[in-house]
């Protein structure tokens, strides 16, 4: 029986996840031999708050970033779905990035689920990045974040398994690193060490500032970036620089070569 457009809006509806392409944002410049970063993020400006410095900074290399934004922002105060998703687009495109819109409930309603982690890991498969940001796992923050969190640990888990029917379609991928990025000061893991990412350059400063600056709905009633621009200048005051971003990583990293592992930031 040929379906209705009654019962194709009901299957629509009743879809536990909707992912939405917003089309190619990524700044012409250098390519990079990196594979490609991949950031999630579950609100339309946690990515540019917790780790837009290093965003700034990868691009500038010619890296290639994609964005995955787990809703629009529907449980917030400030500004509407439809300005946060503009603002965020807008917010991708100074970054040099491409994003995209992961539907999962809606703001405030991420829930751990095994479909969830799925669709993730499908993402990591499509993509498949050397590296993945996700915001960190820590409770004491805004429930979706720490929800996102400990869901792509499990995606990048289930994105290297062959067997699983879900994924058959795509070929498994493995990621190098996993690291934990904390939009807000409470969000950052105690029992872990972080790495900080030198982000000092005035062009990357300019850029990440930039990109804040884009979530008006956001900026305009609390001073969002100053916060951030603050926490950055205090960790890089700690390593002897202008300013830096800390990453959080989920398993210790692996050298080659101690030529790589860059130095120490105790200053003090």
């Amino acid at each position: 029986m040929k379906p209705t457009l009654k019962s194709t809006r009901e299957r629509e509806r009743r879809a536990p996840s909707r992912r939405v392409l917003t089309g190619n944002t990524q700044k012409p410049g250098r390519t990079s031999a990196h594979p490609p970063l991949l950031v999630f993020g579950a609100h339309p400006d946690d990515i540019e708050f917790g780790c837009g410095g290093v965003i700034a900074r990868e691009t500038l290399t010619g890296r290639k970033v994609h964005f995955v934004v787990c809703s629009r922002g529907e449980a917030g105060t400030h500004g509407t779905p439809r300005q946060r998703t503009a603002e965020a687009k807008k917010a991708a495109v100074l970054l040099g990035a491409t994003i995209e819109f992961l539907e999962l409930g809606g703001d405030a309603h991420l829930e751990i689920r095994a479909a969830h982690a799925i669709q993730m890991a499908k993402i990591i498969r499509q993509i498949r990045p050397g590296t993945v940001l996700a915001p960190s796992f820590v409770e004491n923050q805004h429930p979706d974040h720490a929800r996102l969190g400990k869901m792509l640990r499990d995606a990048a888990r289930l994105a290297r398994y062959g067997g699983l029917k879900e994924l058959r379609r795509q070929k498994p991928h493995a990621i190098q690193q996993l690291f934990f990025y904390a939009v807000t000061p409470e969000a950052e893991p105690a029992e872990i060490s972080p790495v900080l990412v030198d982000v000092s350059a005035p062009e990357i400063i300019a850029t990440w500032q930039a990109a804040m600056e884009a979530h008006v709905s956001q900026v305009s009633n609390r001073n969002y970036v100053e916060l951030q621009l603050t926490r950055a200048r205090l960790l890089g005051t700690r390593a002897g620089i202008g300013h830096a971003i800390a990453l959080f990583p989920n398993e210790p990293l692996v050298f080659e070569s101690l030529t790589q592992a860059g130095r120490g930031a105790r200053q003090f």
